[in-house]
């Protein structure tokens, strides 16, 4: 199992110092990867009383793609997530070249995780449509990895349209691993049929879900071996129930976690390090 810390986006605060700081020690401790969530735009809750979203214009996000950027050139082995890029509020093809220079600058260590989201607002803000993101959502795939693969693309679709033009430059692979968040039964047949990898809820229903999706998987001549699967979990308050918790998700074959220090009462950017710090001692020796 590979074990990564999601971003504390809402708490780390503006100092970029402390930004690196969070980053490069989970690096040098020895986490594979650091996933960030995204939100470009936050609703105001004084015009809005019966608000019901976890996240307001008073919450800070780092927007994902500028904060990898300047954490790839502060560190050398750690792979960066996005879990999750809302992606049917954003122009595929921006994304695409914003990607793929991000995979450039970081040598290949980006993993898009994508998302439909839940906060019509950002569609609203953002002019895109919030009634056909999913659907929407996987023609995107298929555009963006057209793009990252080919030098030019010729392409006319349901809602884009590529006149014989391309980006440049293209990831170093010419690919970039698309895993999709969610976990409604559509999600988990959407990830059979087309993602690399999956970024399901840790939930009691968890396994026949996984089988589910893998059912997909191989009935659309895919090896369902190779889809992977990542949970983002909270620390543990003990060191042997963080090991059981990893053991019980590495058994219903989850291959990737994520532990989320955000929004459990920690304050202060050396607190999130330290809890970061006590949780790999715990669990440290069982990732791969």
């Amino acid at each position: 199992m590979q074990i990564g810390v999601v971003f504390p986006q809402t708490e780390i605060g503006e100092d970029p110092e402390q930004v690196a700081r969070f980053a490069t020690t989970a690096e040098a401790v020895g986490y594979r990867h650091l996933l960030a969530y995204d939100h470009v735009i936050g609703a105001n809750t004084a015009s809005r009383p019966d608000w019901t979203g976890p996240y307001t214009s008073k919450s800070l996000f780092h927007e994902p793609f500028v904060l990898f950027g300047f954490l790839a050139g502060l560190t050398q082995r750690i792979g960066f997530a996005t879990g999750v890029l809302i992606l049917p509020q954003r122009q595929t093809a921006l994304v695409a070249k914003q990607a793929a220079s991000l995979d450039v600058l970081c040598s290949g260590r980006l993993r898009l995780g994508i998302g439909t989201g839940w906060n019509p607002v950002e569609y609203e803000v953002l002019e895109q449509n919030f009634r056909d993101r999913g659907k929407r959502s996987e023609e995107q795939i298929e555009v963006l990895r057209r793009l990252w693969a080919e030098g030019e693309v010729e392409y006319d679709g349901r809602w884009h349209r590529i006149p014989d033009a391309g980006i440049n430059p293209l990831p170093p692979n010419r690919r970039i691993p698309i895993w999709i968040g969610g976990f409604a039964p559509l999600i988990a047949e959407r990830v059979g049929r087309l993602a690399d990898g999956w970024l399901p809820m840790d939930h009691p229903g968890l396994p026949a879900d996984i089988q589910r999706m893998r059912q997909t998987a191989k009935d659309h001549g895919r090896d369902p071996d190779s889809i992977g699967i990542e949970c983002i979990i909270p620390p543990s308050a003990t060191h042997e129930s963080a090991r059981d918790h990893l053991r019980r998700l590495e058994d219903a074959g989850v291959s990737h976690v994520s532990v989320s220090m955000m929004n459990i009462g920690i304050q202060g950017a050396q607190a999130h390090i330290d809890t970061l710090q006590g949780y790999w001692d715990a669990v440290g020796d069982l990732s791969d």
